[in-house]
């Protein structure tokens, strides 16, 4: 029988030398391509937080496939040779409880990708 997998919701942040704005922007465009399921990234010369949905069987996987995201997409994507600082994985329903709450992302922060 094949394994059910479930949506987890990815925050992961990354940070590392000073890179031009333009080239960031352009690294987490390309990384929106290659990754659909790519909700939100915010930015600055230094430091991005990425938010995204992943489809695994358990949290060890989606933290595992969230782990290996910055450095798989580098080359492909031109991204910054930033080192993962951050991560969170929490299942659909505590993502859900916690918009609920009002304690998730800033409503008013539309998908995409934003300078901080």
């Amino acid at each position: 029988t094949r394994d059910r997998t479930r949506l987890w919701h990815i925050t992961l942040n990354v940070s590392g030398a000073e890179t031009p704005l333009a080239r960031v922007r352009r690294g987490l465009e390309r990384l929106a391509r290659d990754h659909p399921f790519l909700l939100t990234s915010r930015y600055a010369t230094d430091h991005a937080e990425i938010r995204y949905w992943e489809e695994a069987r358990d949290l060890h996987d989606a933290a595992a496939i969230a782990l290996r995201l910055w450095g798989e997409h580098r080359a492909s994507a031109d991204l910054p040779e930033w080192e993962t600082v951050g991560l969170e994985v929490i299942d659909r329903e505590t993502y859900r409880h916690r918009m609920a709450e009002g304690r998730g992302p800033l409503p008013t922060t539309p998908v995409g990708i934003h300078p901080c």
